[in-house]
């Protein structure tokens, strides 16, 4: 058979308790009175059980409406085989638990009740077919199994209940374990980010310290060389002062390189954030004349405790970045607002925005996209958060901008 055969997937669905409702079905047929014994009431018991068995395999009998019409079938196949079977007499009169349980497993408390309680004119309908005089006979009998068939009814929905009080402290442990889960993987990822910043720390040090030496070495003799250079000699003069530019330009990335090296003293006092936050907006509207820069500050945060040289430094990169990723004529936004023992600053701008492929590696130290980066700014930023006990993250969209989120504790962590 084909894996989509129709016959192959029903077999899937076959679980053991519909086997065992298949043979008590049968038992059922097989203890019925001999005088009873006839297709007709093997055609009743099989559509019985076939709707005790289908119920919850059928999309269509899932929905509110397709319960409800399946308890009135099976109301109207209890009354029918009750009623076939010698009525008052019938030893098929449990069969109206099944209405009953089905209603405490799906329909909660009221829809229990109002189902036991409908069986009651149901199974109390047969004393129309016994005469008046002979109700003394049966009444107490009848009454006897209504009230056993409501309290049957009440322990299956109490039963019903627990178990679904199981199912949602199972599904909330389910949910806080995938949250749990998810911090663990933001947290391990952040450990993985640490020992490569502290990897490539240490290693940029040390080349940074060998190198400040044979660059001064070569600077002072291109100096040399061009005091002691004739004056019509311009070729080797330019040249010398490009070997001076280069030098410079290479000791002031290792000055940079060192910066990322070396470990952070913060130096925190309690400070307005607002003031940092104006000053790194000046400083990076100078860079970037062409951009709008708009302010949203929250005047609930007051000051609190952080190195304000260091996060203007981070405020500083984060504008220049998101004012550069804009279009002459964009704007960017830096918002803040309180949030739960912490202060958020948020950079918003509608430029380019970030590759998804590169999320989780801009934060990384030597990696850039632009032509002339060096790819350390992102990462001290992180840095300077991290040592604050804050966090940074960041949304974006190609085509539509980037939110980056710095989140800054207002007391300083012990």
């Amino acid at each position: 058979m084909a894996p989509g055969n129709p016959v192959k997937r029903w077999i899937r669905l076959i679980r053991p308790q519909d086997v065992v409702w298949v043979i008590l079905f049968i038992l059922l047929g097989m203890m019925s009175e001999e005088d009873r014994r006839t297709p007709s009431l093997f055609v009743m018991i099989a559509a019985l059980g076939a709707v005790q068995i289908l119920e919850t395999k059928i999309p269509g009998m899932a929905t509110t409406r397709g319960r409800v019409g399946g308890l009135i079938i099976k109301f109207i196949l209890c009354w029918l085989l009750i009623g076939y079977t010698h009525g008052a007499e019938s030893r098929f009169w449990p069969t109206l638990l099944l209405p009953v349980v089905s209603a405490a497993t799906t329909f909660g408390g009221l829809g229990t009740i109002v189902v036991a309680l409908l069986t009651i004119p149901i199974y109390l309908s047969f004393l129309l077919y016994i005469p008046v005089s002979d109700w003394d006979t049966y009444l107490p009998d009848l009454l006897w199994n209504v009230i056993f068939l409501s309290m049957a009814g009440n322990l299956a929905y109490i039963l019903a209940e627990d178990l679904r009080a199981q199912t949602r402290e199972a599904r909330r442990a389910a949910e806080h374990l995938a949250a749990a889960n998810e911090q663990i993987q933001q947290a391990m990822e952040a450990v993985r980010r640490s020992d490569r910043l502290a990897a490539l720390g240490q290693l940029s040090a040390g080349l940074a310290h060998e190198l400040r030496n044979p660059m001064g070495t070569i600077r002072a003799s291109a100096e040399m060389l061009s005091n002691n250079l004739n004056k019509e000699n311009e070729v080797a003069r330019e040249v010398a002062g490009f070997i001076s530019t280069e030098v410079d330009r290479a000791n002031s990335l290792i000055t940079r390189f060192l910066q990322f090296a070396r470990p952070l003293e913060l130096r925190p006092e309690v400070a307005d954030l607002t003031q940092t936050l104006d000053r790194a907006v000046t400083m990076a509207q100078r860079e970037a004349p062409g951009i709008t820069i708009y302010r949203n500050y929250a005047p609930e945060i007051g000051p609190f405790p952080f190195d304000a040289e260091l996060l203007e430094r981070v405020f500083y990169n984060l504008i220049l970045n998101a004012a550069q990723a804009s279009q002459t004529g964009g704007a960017v936004t830096v918002k803040t607002r309180a949030l739960q023992g912490f202060a958020e600053v948020c950079v918003i701008d509608r430029g380019s925005g970030i590759d998804p492929k590169h999320m989780e590696t801009i934060f990384n130290p030597f990696f850039t996209t632009k032509p002339t980066g060096v790819g350390l700014g992102l990462a001290i930023v992180s840095k300077i958060v991290d040592e604050h006990g804050g966090k940074i993250t960041v949304e974006s969209e190609p085509g539509k901008g980037s939110i980056f989120r710095v989140l800054l504790p207002l007391e300083r962590p012990a």
